[in-house]
């Protein structure tokens, strides 16, 4: 992978992590740092998901693997959220 690709992949993981988080009801007890990390985690096993359906590469925007980042980035969120409340 070269630097463009991580840099990309940061960014959106910022912004995957940010939608999951949005989609998420109520309040998070969880960090910015945080979030970017699911974000990016999201992002990338998202992506991996979506090849494996052949839904990562459609003509235009892949709205399919966007949903798929976003939901798994939600459900990171969630999960995250409820073990900090837990401690």
């Amino acid at each position: 992978m070269e630097i463009s690709g991580i840099i990309s992949a940061i960014v959106i993981g910022i912004i995957i992590g940010v939608l999951g988080r949005l989609v998420v009801p109520g309040r998070q007890r969880i960090g910015v740092l945080w979030t970017i990390l699911v974000g990016i985690a999201a992002a990338l096993l998202g992506s991996a998901i979506a090849a494996g359906f052949d839904v990562a590469d459609t003509d235009g925007v892949d709205w399919v693997e966007w949903l798929i980042q976003i939901g798994l980035a939600a459900l990171g969120v969630a999960a995250l959220d409820r073990a900090k409340a837990r401690r």
